[in-house]
């Protein structure tokens, strides 16, 4: 047998290998989807990806924790600045009157 005739056999058992493991697993997820079907399994990653998305907010939270203060404050004082706005202008007023 030639060099070549070698590398070929070693070649067609090598892809003939990597066939029945493919099939293997092609066998797996069909048992697989068999038992569970496709929207369970969209259920269950999109419930995984929103634990996931709240330990890292969680986790970020308390890692910032001055951070989340300055923030809350900031959106507390924005949805509150009209009254805000209208209590410093009668405060500028009564101060005005009581220089004049």
């Amino acid at each position: 047998m030639t060099a070549i005739d070698v590398q070929l056999t070693e070649d067609r058992a090598l892809r003939d290998a990597a066939k029945r493991l493919f099939d293997a697993d092609v066998a797996l997820i069909r048992e697989d989807l068999a038992q569970r079907g496709a929207g369970g399994r969209i259920a269950d990653r999109a419930a995984d990806a929103a634990l996931d998305t709240a330990d890292d907010a969680l986790n970020a939270a308390r890692e910032h924790k001055t951070m989340l203060f300055v923030v809350s404050a900031g959106v507390v004082a924005w949805f509150a600045r009209g009254p805000i706005c209208e209590a410093l202008g009668s405060l500028r007023d009564k101060v005005e009157d009581t220089f004049r």
